[in-house]
């Protein structure tokens, strides 16, 4: 199967089917875990060397637990960060001799709960915007700018053309900007 095939398949599935001894699927999976994994590993190490290091022995680790992975526990991208920390402690500890106590934990990559309540603010204000275009409209700008869909394939789902498309999308863009234009405070958005 072509790597371009497997990019929407989940991390668990490219695992089970490497288990199984898809190497495509390794290969698939390694392409979209690496920078992941190293950016993590230079973020806690600040040594680019060690952060690959550490990627390589993460990675390694993963293609040993395959067959014993059980769908379900666990995703494997939080499986590899947690295997990425350790490894980062661990050498962060044997680098410098410091007690594992003095190690500072990892940072955490998920935004604060403040962001996550602006976040949801701002979809469900969006949301209610889009609700208020006309059907069209509101088809074709998610379709285009929140699927990220091209004119002409938009012009094939909605059965229109693309001059059709253009003039749904920018009415349905006018619309939501004179909609949303209020609330820019309200939704924390500042110019600066």
């Amino acid at each position: 199967m072509p790597l371009d095939s497997m990019s929407e398949e989940s991390d668990e599935a490219l695992l089970l089917r490497y288990a199984a001894g898809d190497q495509a699927a390794a290969r698939a999976l390694t392409l979209r875990l690496t920078p992941r994994a190293y950016a993590h590993a230079c973020r806690m190490l600040g040594i680019p060397a060690e952060a690959e290091d550490v990627t390589q022995d993460a990675l390694m680790r993963l293609w040993r637990v395959a067959p014993d992975w059980r769908p379900g526990e666990a995703l494997v991208t939080t499986w590899l960060y947690r295997v990425v920390a350790n490894l980062c402690t661990d050498r962060l500890r044997r680098a410098r001799g410091v007690a594992l106590e003095a190690v500072p934990e990892p940072e955490d990559d998920q935004v604060s709960a403040p962001e996550r309540l602006q976040q949801q603010s701002r979809a469900a204000a969006l949301q209610a915007a889009l609700n208020r275009l006309p059907e069209r409209q509101r088809q074709a700008v998610i379709l285009r700018h929140i699927d990220g869909l091209s004119n002409p394939q938009i012009a094939e789902i909605m059965e229109i053309g693309v001059e059709a498309v253009e003039s749904l999308t920018a009415r349905g863009k006018r619309a939501l900007t004179a909609d949303l234009v209020g609330k820019r405070d309200e939704l924390g958005y500042t110019d600066g």
